[in-house]
């Protein structure tokens, strides 16, 4: 297992923690210049942190002990964003670089690793020879190549087209049936780390927000500001006391699964998933629902292929509900624009969180 908790008080202040198991992928992701890289950096002991970094059975840093291994002793493979190959080598050659320090027989270790990623083909080429997808495949190996305990990948599929990009993430699922290490992955792109994250931790102005699995970090956001950073289309604000939410000027009364955690009448940001949004077909479907219906009217959907996004204006408040549904569906649910429907709020999926003041005023 790989446990971090590093802070630093000058230039850049940051406070992060996470924890990734063996086999495990944890996505490092959040807004430009949040830390995401000064945190992977860390770990190779290329920034300069104080705190606790373990990987494994080797602590690599504890300022409370005064230790701090050097970077070339510390057992990591890096994967930087733009490759760093070398031009005046071979893809063997630079596959083999690692090998080398560690005295293996360097050319069939090499040969290996060039047969996993599937390019033993391109043993003899040269960097410039080959695509960009093929040169990921060859920096990804000379990292592997090293053998090491951990293997950090910095935003690796940015400079690739859809296409490769697509190739690259299956290369990395079949390596990750075959390593048993950490592996982090800084990625700005949310559905990347979606997709591709057994945990994800959102990091902001140098601050672990959050770490969660990927569909918790988007039902249950820890606070506004998360919220926002994964983008929670259905944001919003309202008072909240003893499992009642009144939602906009008319105050809307929405039931909610109390935790008892809030004891008064506190001003909350709240959020609710997409998939627990649920539209009403008539009149008469209204009967079995006693609670949490609110009235709606379509004031835009916008197309995308065979999913179309919709946005609700609420009566009795200025905020629009989005929510997503098939083409089908729309036509099944008679949706258009100018369309009044009523909408029912699931309570048990209605996520209450802090406000951070400087997203929501």
């Amino acid at each position: 297992m790989l446990k971090v908790n590093i802070h630093r008080q000058k230039d850049f202040p940051i406070n992060i923690q996470f924890a990734c198991d063996l086999g495990e992928l944890h996505v490092l992701v959040g807004p430009s210049g949040s830390g995401k890289t000064t945190a992977l950096r860390s770990l190779a002991g290329l920034s300069d942190v104080s705190g606790l970094i373990q990987c494994q059975d080797q602590v690599w840093l504890d300022t409370t002990q005064k230790i701090c291994v050097p970077t070339e002793k510390r057992s990591v493979g890096f994967l930087f964003q733009q490759y760093a190959l070398f031009p005046h080598l071979t893809v063997l050659e630079n596959v083999c670089i690692p090998l080398i320090a560690r005295q293996v027989s360097s050319s069939d270790e090499g040969h290996r690793w060039l047969k996993r990623l599937r390019i033993a083909d391109l043993a003899n080429r040269y960097p410039h020879e080959i695509s960009g997808g093929q040169q990921q495949r060859v920096a990804l190996a000379r990292a592997l190549a090293r053998d090491p305990k951990l293997l950090l990948l910095d935003e690796p599929f940015s400079a690739v087209d859809a296409p490769t990009r697509q190739n690259l993430y299956e290369a990395l699922s079949e390596l990750r049936q075959a390593v048993s290490l950490p592996i982090i992955l800084v990625t700005h792109d949310l559905n990347e780390a979606i997709r591709l994250g057994d945990k994800i931790t959102v990091i902001d102005n140098g601050v672990s927000l959050q770490t969660s699995a990927p569909q918790q970090l988007l039902d249950k956001p820890r606070n506004a500001r998360v919220a926002e950073l994964v983008g929670s289309p259905n944001l919003f604000r309202g008072i909240f006391e003893s499992g009642v939410l009144s939602w906009g000027q008319a105050g809307l009364k929405l039931f909610v699964k109390d935790k008892g955690k809030i004891k008064k009448p506190t001003d909350v940001a709240w959020v609710i998933p997409s998939h627990s949004i649920e539209v009403i077909n008539s009149d008469q479907d209204t009967h079995s629902y006693k609670n949490n219906l609110i009235d709606c009217e379509v004031i835009r959907v916008r197309q995308l292929g065979q999913i179309a996004v919709i946005y609700w204006q609420v009566k009795g408040c200025d905020d629009q509900i989005v929510w997503q549904a098939s083409s089908n569906e729309l036509k099944r649910l008679g949706i258009t624009i100018g369309a009044h429907k009523k909408i029912y709020l699931d309570p048990d999926q209605i996520h209450i969180m802090p406000i951070n003041p400087e997203l929501i005023k």
